[in-house]
């Protein structure tokens, strides 16, 4: 399915689903009592994305300090921002979705589905990152080796390994 169809799809049923649940919501508990729970989800996610937050960048910072690249904390970080602006909008299905995001096993499943369909360009090449969560002690792909520069037959440089 094309993005942009898509998109113009949420755009319209999400807002729908959100008046459909407060209004089902205010019906059955009142209009105050759905106010408050509206904000209440919003103070309580602001909690949980800060503290989910300063985790993530402790693992990002400690990955870094590593020598590792922290690929899976970045993606994770993004659902992260992604969860936390759910959080803010107003309504029951935003929240959900939003919590969703903030929850760490939900969190590392959404990031194994999305790198899973990544895809990267790396020097011309395309490759599929893999999402792992933390990597493993003496998890370590470095190859030793020499090189040396060649010339070609139409005088470039290229490297040979």
């Amino acid at each position: 399915m094309r993005l942009f169809p898509l998109l113009l799809l949420l755009f319209f049923a999400i807002p729908l689903i959100e008046i459909y649940l407060l209004i089902k919501v205010g019906s059955v508990i009142g209009a105050g009592w759905t106010v408050f729970l509206v904000v209440f989800t919003a103070v309580v996610g602001a909690a949980l994305l800060r503290q989910q937050g300063l985790s993530t960048m402790a693992r990002f910072q400690r990955s870094l300090q590593q020598g590792e690249l922290p690929a899976a904390t970045m993606v994770e970080g993004m659902i992260l921002l992604v969860g936390g602006a759910l959080l803010l909008t107003p309504g029951f299905f935003t929240d959900a979705l939003g919590f969703l995001c903030l929850l760490p096993p939900t969190r590392m499943l959404f990031a194994r589905w999305l790198t899973a369909r990544a895809v990267v360009q790396v020097g011309g090449r395309v490759a599929r990152p893999e999402y792992r969560e933390r990597p493993q002690r003496g998890d370590s792909h470095t190859y030793e080796g020499e090189f040396h520069e060649v010339e070609d037959d139409r005088g470039e440089d290229r490297w040979n390994r």
